[in-house]
């Protein structure tokens, strides 16, 4: 069986799926929204900049892919309302999701505890987490009406081991690590939906870079580098793949 690092999806493996990714607008989410449309999907891009949004939406008709939907949406200010219109409006529009990718989120400071804004803390995880959470609890209807539905929570190394001055991050992540596991077990015999977290690793990112000023971003893989793990885990071939935490790089020898 072929590793999800080098996994090799096939043309059309997403054809004919409606997959939603938040943070689409740059880095990770960017790169999956248009490796997805690439690969047979429509593809509804979720972010806060509409600009950003528009020109990903652009680069999908260019190529030819299926017509993308675009949905701003900012997670910080964002209530319960917000996510059951989105819900509502994807339900008539599609009449059901196959795939989730939630790549958002902010870095927040990288700061002792002792003195990390407390107010920064709460945005960082109503961002982070409290928003996500309610995106799904209100997409979770939309998901059971596929018959092969994949969520793609987007954590951290610092999400699966704290790490000194990693703050509300590596919380946040901590938290979207439980949610995975609680929506996977209460989902997994009731319906065709599975949720697992996928660490993307150093990739050459924006945030990676704030995060880690003084590191030389050509010696990381790009977005598109790192999209097999996301292939395997968005397509057919991890039917059966639930509650799990996979990595998107092979771990260092």
């Amino acid at each position: 069986m072929q590793s999800h690092y080098s996994y090799q999806p096939a043309d059309d493996l997403l054809k004919g799926r409606i997959i939603l990714v938040t943070g689409a607008g740059d880095g990770i989410g960017r790169a999956a929204a248009l490796g997805f449309a690439d690969k047979g999907a429509t593809v509804v891009l979720l972010g806060r900049t509409i600009s950003k949004l528009e020109a990903v939406y652009d680069e999908i008709e260019a190529r030819g892919a299926e017509k993308p939907a675009i949905y701003p949406l900012n997670f910080e200010g964002a209530t319960w309302p917000d996510y059951k219109e989105m819900a509502d409006r994807l339900y008539e529009e599609f009449g059901r999701l196959d795939g989730v990718l939630h790549n958002a989120g902010i870095l927040g400071q990288i700061t002792p505890l002792q003195g990390y804004n407390p107010e920064l803390w709460q945005q960082v995880m109503q961002v982070n987490f409290a928003g996500p959470t309610m995106m799904l609890q209100a997409l979770i209807p939309l998901l059971q009406q596929s018959q092969d539905a994949s969520v793609i929570l987007t954590s951290s190394s610092v999400g699966r081991k704290g790490r000194a001055f990693w703050g509300a991050y590596a919380c946040s992540k901590f938290a979207l690590e439980g949610l995975s596991q609680v929506m996977s077990e209460e989902l997994e015999n009731i319906s065709q939906v599975r949720i697992n977290t996928l660490n993307p690793g150093a990739t050459r990112t924006k945030m990676r870079a704030k995060a880690y000023p003084g590191e030389d971003p050509n010696t990381l893989p790009t977005p598109e580098e790192i999209l097999p793990a996301y292939y395997y885990l968005m397509g057919p071939d991890s039917k059966g793949v639930t509650g799990q935490q996979l990595d998107a790089q092979p771990p260092k020898s």
